[in-house]
């Protein structure tokens, strides 16, 4: 049954996010050009770019802005329109609504008041950059852009480098070298592929390291959007610069670490040993010496 037939009329409406090219026009799905014609109100992040995207498909269905800056007044007057029967496509200016967009905070409303969403899919960014890199694609974390303030920016920037899954994180040409900097001063010279202008006539994949790709911007101009896809930590370096600082602890500072916890003497052999990479017997063994001395 197709949205807005007689069957439906006195339901409520429903929401769907219309993920949109990011790039190549023909990346559009079939369902989401069906749906952007059956609805009956398109929300749209920049009703400027969308306009050119519709009229491409002929596509004439109202129109209407939600974007970050208007994203709560704007999102009770979509919720309001649902309660009373309207459908609604939710478009951002390429890819998937939702991801790293204000589109996330109108599907919460839509949670808190039982409105349906679905979701069709289809192009984005990170994915694609991902699949285009060569490094492992099986774990990896969304960063979407950095921060924009110092602390915040900081402090994601501290917690990144125990990191192990690949890491995805957006940047604009302009801001390009700054983010290189910052992320070898914490990350050191991994592996990088730097995902530029995907799916359009100029996309290049650049399979590098920290140190490479800033001496390459040295003599050349970042241009176009890009997704950097960095190397996660090895896990075995995690674990050894966990041994390395753990055995900063005598071993009865680190007994006593974990029975101030309340944990038994037994348990707390166990998890020492696990931090330390050693048997249980070994740490029973070193107990048993200082003891007997």
């Amino acid at each position: 049954m197709e949205i807005g037939s007689a069957g439906e009329k006195n339901m409520q409406g429903k929401l769907y996010l219309c993920a949109t090219p990011i790039g190549n026009l023909e990346d559009i799905t079939l369902r989401v050009l069906r749906m952007l014609k059956e609805v009956d109100l398109i929300a749209a992040e920049d009703t400027r770019n969308s306009i050119k995207l519709l009229n491409h498909f002929e596509i004439h269905t109202p129109m209407t802005s939600y974007h970050e800056y208007n994203k709560y007044d704007k999102g009770r007057e979509l919720i309001s329109l649902m309660c009373q029967g309207k459908h609604i496509a939710l478009i951002t200016d390429a890819g998937t609504p939702g991801i790293s967009d204000p589109g996330e905070e109108l599907v919460r409303m839509c949670a808190e008041e039982g409105i349906e969403v679905t979701s069709l899919p289809g192009a984005s960014a990170c994915v694609t950059a991902l699949t285009l890199s060569g490094l492992g694609t099986r774990r990896f974390a969304f960063e979407a852009f950095l921060p924009a303030e110092k602390k915040e920016r900081q402090a994601v920037l501290q917690e990144l480098p125990k990191e192990t899954r690949t890491l995805i994180i957006y940047e604009a040409p302009h801001r390009l070298r700054r983010t290189l900097e910052e992320l070898w001063s914490v990350l050191g010279d991994r592996r990088l592929t730097i995902c530029r202008e995907l799916t359009k006539k100029h996309e290049t994949t650049f399979r590098t390291n920290f140190r490479e790709a800033l001496a390459y911007y040295e003599q050349q101009e970042p241009r176009g959007e890009c997704v950097l896809v960095i190397e996660g930590k090895k896990a075995e370096e995690l674990r050894q610069e966990s041994r390395e600082a753990w055995q900063q602890l005598s071993l009865e500072e680190h007994m006593e670490l974990y029975e101030k916890q309340g944990i038994s003497h037994k348990e707390a052999m166990r998890l020492a040993a696990k931090d330390r990479g050693v048997s249980r017997r070994d740490i029973y063994q070193a107990l048993l010496q200082k003891e007997n001395r």
